[in-house]
């Protein structure tokens, strides 16, 4: 198992069924749906309609789109759940399909009108598929894995459509009389190989199959507006996504402007768009790693600052225009601060994936698998009033009061470390499991085995040996769930800790002769957080180790398994012994310093113990065999 952990990577997903069909057929959908959009401004320009129609169609065109999110959203949401997945995914391919024919002949006779009506209903298609596309996901995926399977798939659709504008464009790019036809037959090509590739979707269950579909979209949509808000993290966690679409509109609506006045000329939009979606098809793939292989929402405050910084230096890089507007890539790349330019764009996308990741993992583990396609059809609806709020104020700043695109970056940087500082003020998960990944990341190298062995839900007791002061912090880390932590409680008021400790729920025990009340509030608070179906940890030991080895379990997990019998998850941390935070050299008065920077840690969990059958001298004898001879 060990060897396993080491070697695993995200990429090795797309090597597997349950996984590879469905990347490569919503990444064929978003390369589509690009080449199209772009083929019809090739269309207007090949037509020569003049500037009046082009700009008509232009604008209306965005518009067209993102109206079915609206209208649509809320049956999407109730057909994704009641349905089986693979088999739903299909049937939205030959829906696909049938666009796409309506598309072709729109080409073919060179009807802008055919298009506009095909366009919706290419809207409608991803209306549909938005909500599937994300609830398949935890069907399909371990726990371990949501993060990296949510970066591949960002990855994946930022190269794609990236690649399908592209490809879009570069079919009307040479004025050949054929381009038209195609453009019809690219489009059509591609639905069709995108249905073909979802066929080999294996089959996934239906979320919620006695469901009754409402077709009136409105009190649906309330409803499901509704039940997004219950869980803060989750609601939270779906403002963010919307925010990251709101930061995407604005950011990718001025770079067409950008690139002409302040990089040189309009040809260098496409090399300024690449920049921004590679960067955030590498930020999103770099989550895995960063985040252990677990759902770590505290690399979201990593990406919020990472925006908020890029978006600055990109103001400050270059505020003035350029008097050549008709440059190339290698006139940019000679002027001065080009490179400042290059890296801020790229700066940008990298943290807008690394922020937006760990949300869609954390929405997809803390969602009911009941209503998690219901609650994707709400963040749907949001993320189409944020691309639309987004788009009016950015134009409306501009033509009303006259603000440059630089500065309306620099409001935009301003307005996201506001928007993040409120959301982080109000769900302090978020900041507490940033500071918990800076601590934890930045003392040690973290390497987990056996984690799948905590259940993605319902109630469970995790026992483990007791090292050092960080112990909460680095299971917290390694776990995927959020988890109560039961600690002492003088380590549970240790100055800046107890921030972190209170945000995360634990909770302060004393011994029975130290503080009676306050053992017994503990154990009311632990019952009532099993019966709620949460993770509780317990250190039964009840002190750290003085000397490194173990000592007994006490009977405190016997009371709590007899009030409630649970499921109970042995774990044993190895390493921890020379860190700085355990009481090691603890007579000559002060803390160790670690031996080296990033000494390595492990975290073992072994498969779940019965409740009724575990007793404190078994769960320690398992947990003494996990930890083996290293402390």
């Amino acid at each position: 198992m060990a060897a396993e952990a080491r070697s695993h990577s995200q990429f090795a997903l797309l090597r597997q069924r349950r996984f590879a069909p469905f990347f490569l057929t919503q990444a064929i959908g978003a390369f589509n749906d690009n080449v199209y959009r772009q083929a019809i401004i090739g269309l207007l320009g090949f037509l020569a309609v003049g500037s009046a129609t082009t700009t008509l169609y232009a604008s209306l065109a965005p518009a067209v789109f993102i109206v079915p999110f609206f209208l649509f959203s809320a049956i999407a949401g109730q057909i994704a759940e009641k349905y089986e997945k693979s088999r739903l995914i299909r049937i939205i391919n030959v829906f696909g399909i049938a666009v796409m024919a309506v598309a072709a002949i729109g080409f073919a006779a060179q009807s802008l009108p055919v298009l506009m009506i095909a366009l919706f209903f290419t809207g409608v298609h991803a209306t549909l598929f938005g909500p599937v596309k994300y609830s398949i996901m935890p069907s399909v995926l371990k726990p371990e894995e949501l993060t990296g399977g949510n970066g591949l798939v960002e990855m994946g659709t930022s190269v794609a459509i990236l690649l399908g504008m592209l490809a879009g464009g570069g079919i009307f790019a040479a004025g050949h009389a054929n381009a038209p036809y195609v453009a019809a037959g690219a489009v059509l090509g591609l639905a069709v190989l995108g249905y073909l590739m979802s066929r080999a979707i294996p089959a996934a269950a239906a979320n919620a199959p006695g469901l009754r579909i409402s077709f009136n979209p409105f009190p649906e949509s309330l409803a499901m507006l509704r039940m997004a808000r219950k869980q803060l993290a989750v609601r939270n966690s779906i403002l963010g996504v919307s925010w990251f679409w709101f930061v995407g509109t604005v950011l990718t609506s001025q770079l067409p402007a950008y690139a002409e006045v302040h990089m040189g000329g309009p040809r260098l939009y496409l090399f300024a768009l690449a920049l921004f979606s590679i960067g955030t098809g590498i930020g999103s793939v770099l989550c895995e790693k960063l985040s252990a292989r677990t759902v770590e929402i505290g690399l979201v405050p990593v990406g919020a600052f990472g925006i908020t910084a890029f978006l600055l230096d990109l103001y400050f890089a270059r505020t003035g225009t350029l008097p050549d507007t008709n440059a190339g890539l290698h006139a940019f790349l000679a002027q001065p601060g080009a490179v400042r330019i290059a890296i801020a764009l790229a700066g940008v996308g990298l943290s807008a994936g690394i922020f937006v990741v760990p949300l869609f993992a954390l929405i997809q583990s803390r969602t009911p698998k009941a209503e998690l396609s219901r609650v994707i059809a709400a963040m749907n609806i949001q993320n189409a009033v944020f691309i639309v709020v987004a788009a009016l104020g950015s134009l409306m700043l501009q033509r009303w009061l006259g603000w440059s695109t630089p500065q309306l970056f620099l409001a935009l940087a301003i307005a996201n470390a506001l928007v993040m500082g409120w959301i982080f003020s109000i769900v302090p998960e978020f900041a507490m499991r940033f500071m918990s990944w800076v601590l934890v990341r930045s003392l040690y190298r973290l390497r987990v085995q056996g984690i799948e062995n905590v259940p993605d839900e319902g109630a469970a007791v995790i026992v483990c040996n007791h090292v050092s002061f960080m112990d909460a912090l680095i299971l917290a880390g390694a776990i995927p769930r959020p988890v109560r932590f039961v600690m002492y409680y003088k380590i549970f008021d240790i100055p800046v800790m107890r921030w972190i400790f209170r945000s995360a729920k634990a909770i302060p025990i004393a011994g029975g002769r130290e503080d009676p009340a306050l053992m017994r509030r503990a154990f009311e608070q632990i019952d009532a957080a099993l019966a709620e179906g949460e993770l509780v940890g317990i250190f039964p030991e009840g002190a750290l180790t003085r000397d490194g080895a173990m000592a007994p379990f006490k009977s405190g997990v016997e009371a709590i398994l007899e009030r409630r019998p649970v499921p109970v998850i042995p774990m044993a941390l190895r390493g921890m012994w020379s860190s700085m935070w355990s009481r090691r050299d603890g007579s000559l008065g002060r803390m160790r310093l670690p031996r080296r920077l990033r000494a390595h840690v492990e975290v073992i969990a072994a498969a779940p113990i019965s409740g009724e059958a575990a007793t404190a001298e078994s769960l320690e004898a398992q947990v003494r065999a996990l930890r083996g001879s290293a402390a």
